[in-house]
């Protein structure tokens, strides 16, 4: 028997009669694996799970803890979806165009993790403001972000990107690895303590499966060659997967990135442009729109070089993607729950007629 404690299963309520917890381990398509007490399982959703979520939200996802109907001679069935205690997730502009008005629906890349493993290579597609990009989203799932340059071994001098990335972020750790010479690596090991997740983050070609080969001790992920000309890789990781480690802590590989879109994250952008926003407070006016206003305290520190312009502009195109994003997605979560209950109330009156 699997004591799921060892995959970060607290019990929180007791399962009902007939149902079993599990973590979801892997997601291909609509086909779960799931590890339980009785080992891994193929699982599928029970038929309410469409008939009752609103969004993709509502569905499981890897990380998640579920109660399930356990067979030994097939498909298991998952019935119910526990509280998650953190998600990452990202804007998935590939929605239905409703009129002219294109949606943005909610991507939950991974649930039920402790830190945040926002990864990128010391290469030459090192870029700061796409990791505040990920740091943006990272602090609005509730967990520790924590950045990790790649490759260290490809270069001669990493001080200039580390300085970078830690002016940027100046209450983040940042830790320079190399997964082919394993340096580094054991800096890593506070993290990776028994039962505790960590989501690998980034995008493709920045060396997440190399990382994670290392990290298992043996290649447990293909790692494909980036092309020279722009040090971008092909998508090795296809589907997210939960990974237990020799030591007892689990990561969740995702597949590559090419653009993190940012969902629903106003808390993540304060936490970390709070230094910006603080500076609001010192406006002369309250609707201060930090443009051409006397007693701006944005312009004064503009003025004075204590506000980093480039730093400014990320806050800026930050808030405004993210009110751009909320406003669409509320758009089709509203469609969605009004159609859901129409669709509630007809049944319910069916029902009710056949009495």
């Amino acid at each position: 028997m699997i004591d799921l404690k060892h995959y970060g299963y607290i019990e929180a309520e007791p399962p009902p009669i007939g149902l079993i917890p599990g973590r979801v381990t892997e997601l291909q398509r609509e086909q779960y694996t799931v590890i339980t007490e009785h080992g891994e399982v193929t699982a599928v959703l029970k038929g309410t799970f469409y008939h009752t979520a609103v969004t993709r939200e509502d569905f499981p996802c890897v990380g998640d803890f579920v109660f399930l109907q356990y067979n030994e001679n097939g498909a298991s069935r998952i019935a119910k979806l526990l509280p998650r205690r953190s998600k990452f997730s990202r804007a998935d502009y590939s929605g239905h165009a409703v009129g002219y008005v294109k949606t943005i629906l909610e991507q939950v890349v991974a649930t039920n993790f402790d830190y945040v493993f926002i990864v990128s290579s010391l290469n030459w597609d090192f870029k700061v403001s796409r990791i505040m990009r990920y740091l943006t989203q990272a602090r609005q799932s509730g967990s520790q972000p924590v950045v990790i340059l790649t490759k260290a071994d490809l270069i001669s001098d990493f001080s200039a990107p580390l300085a970078e990335v830690q002016k940027n972020a100046p209450n983040v750790p940042v830790h320079v690895v190399s997964s082919h010479t394993g340096s580094g690596l054991d800096g890593l090991s506070e993290y990776l303590q028994p039962g505790k997740t960590v989501v690998f983050l980034g995008m493709s070609g920045v060396g997440k499966s190399s990382l994670l080969n290392a990290l298992m001790n043996q290649e447990v992920m293909t790692v494909k060659a980036i092309r020279e000309a722009d040090s971008r890789g092909r998508h090795t990781t296809m589907h997210r997967q939960l990974f237990m480690l020799p030591s007892g802590a689990m990561v969740i590989d995702t597949p590559g990135m090419r653009e993190l879109g940012l969902f629903g994250a106003d808390d993540g952008i304060s936490a970390g442009f709070n230094d910006v926003e603080e500076l609001f407070t010192q406006c002369r006016f309250n609707d201060c729109r930090h443009q051409t206003e006397p007693g701006c305290a944005v312009l004064v520190a503009l003025a004075g070089g204590s506000l980093a312009p480039e730093h400014w502009e990320r806050y800026l195109v930050q808030k405004r993607e993210n009110k751009f994003v909320d406003g669409k997605s509320g758009y089709l979560m509203n469609k969605r729950a009004w159609q859901k209950s129409i669709a509630m109330r007809h049944k319910s009156k069916k029902g009710g007629n056949k009495k």
